[in-house]
């Protein structure tokens, strides 16, 4: 009968291997006998949610027998107060997951070509192989960055959409305001007479807002109706465990995407946290401040340590482990009691992904990793 079932499951679905998320502290503890142990493997913000958010949730902890409001419409309304955009032109999600599969599925074919940079966030491959379509992998330029010259150069009449993650996850780089302009010029017309969609992926926008010559996605959004830009509450405003994400989009992809979105997708203490969270600035400096000043500490312990890494527009730094490779150190480092992230699944076996977590948290990760390289 498995056999027989097999037969009826989608060609594109029958290869498809899953998303490997990184194991919980507790699940390490109790698999290794560890009384300690830090997770630096999946960007999460060590500082934790905004006060103004957890309070807001338990505020309506006697809601929960009630669905949400399906059009998240306080949520919107803050986004867009805070953004100056109309509502009509933003949408949420239960996180940046979900955004890449409805974005995929309304509008993705099997004859699709998809653009992706190489060693991008692997949720974009995922997602083109889920709707059958083809994807075409640009290599990076030397320094992780994305090559968007490359990468318009490689659209022909068959590509449908490129995708863009700004900062780049694993790598931490980012492309400028003067690059993403000229790339969006630059994008030839496909066999349908319009540009391909460009959907820029920036979850780290807040971190990475402190860089110099970063770009704001929504500034192209006027003047490039194929834009997508998304965001996220799962980073800087520490609600990952929530699922809420969000994206402006001119209002007929907006339109299309409430249409076929899953009713009630994003909870009610998702919305109300998030709607909390848009209120409290002091959240975001605090998370900026830490990751200036614990990236700058590593940087300075990397160095002295002669590991090669890749300076991080985000909250979380891609470093070399040679001649070990990632799958060999990632063992070792949990046994110390740390997790960090391999990147064998991004094609880069000598690498490792660290979030920066606390002080003592990035001590730990330091301490840990001269007795393993001293080894």
């Amino acid at each position: 009968m498995k056999d027989k079932i097999t037969k009826i499951i989608r060609p594109s679905c029958k290869c498809f291997e899953p998303y490997i998320a990184g194991k919980p502290v507790e699940t390490i503890k109790r698999e290794l006998g560890l009384k300690k142990v830090v997770k630096l493997a999946s960007n999460e913000n060590p500082l934790g949610p905004s006060k103004k958010a957890i309070r807001a949730i338990k505020d309506n902890l006697n809601k929960i027998f009630f669905y949400p409001d399906s059009n998240s419409y306080e949520l919107k309304k803050a986004l867009s107060e805070r953004y100056r955009f109309p509502t009509g032109n933003i949408f949420t999600a239960a996180g940046g997951d979900e955004i890449i599969e409805l974005l995929a599925k309304l509008f993705f074919n099997r004859e699709d070509e998809i653009v992706i940079s190489k060693h991008a966030f692997i949720r974009y491959g995922m997602a083109v192989q889920l709707m059958g379509s083809k994807a075409v992998v640009v290599p990076m330029k030397n320094g992780f960055t994305h090559d968007l010259k490359a990468m318009a150069k490689a659209c022909t009449k068959k590509t449908k959409a490129v995708f863009i993650t700004n900062p780049n996850n694993p790598t931490g780089t980012y492309n400028t305001k003067k690059e993403i302009s000229e790339f969006l010029k630059a994008l030839p017309m496909n066999k349908l007479g319009v540009k391909p969609l460009v959907i820029i992926d920036e979850a780290y926008f807040e971190y990475a807002s402190t860089e110099k010559n970063y770009p704001d996605g929504l500034e192209f959004l006027k003047d490039n109706p194929n834009l997508i830009v998304f965001r996220t509450f799962s980073k800087i405003y520490g609600l990952a465990g929530l699922r809420v994400g969000y994206g402006f989009a001119d209002t007929c992809v907006v339109d299309y995407i409430e249409r076929m979105r899953p009713p009630f997708n994003v909870n009610i203490m998702a919305q109300v946290a998030a709607t909390a969270s848009l209120k409290d600035k002091e959240q975001v400096k605090k998370g900026q401040t830490l990751m200036k000043k614990e990236k700058a500490y590593m940087y300075k312990e990397f160095k002295k340590l002669g590991v090669k890494y890749v300076e991080s527009a985000g909250n979380f730094i891609l470093f070399n482990v040679s001649p070990l490779k990632g799958k060999e150190f990632f063992p070792l480092m949990l046994k110390e009691g740390v997790i960090t992230r391999a990147m064998d699944e991004y094609q880069l076996y000598d690498w490792v992904r660290v979030t920066v977590g606390l002080h003592k948290e990035n001590e730990m990760f330091i301490k840990k990793l001269k007795k393993i390289i001293k080894k």
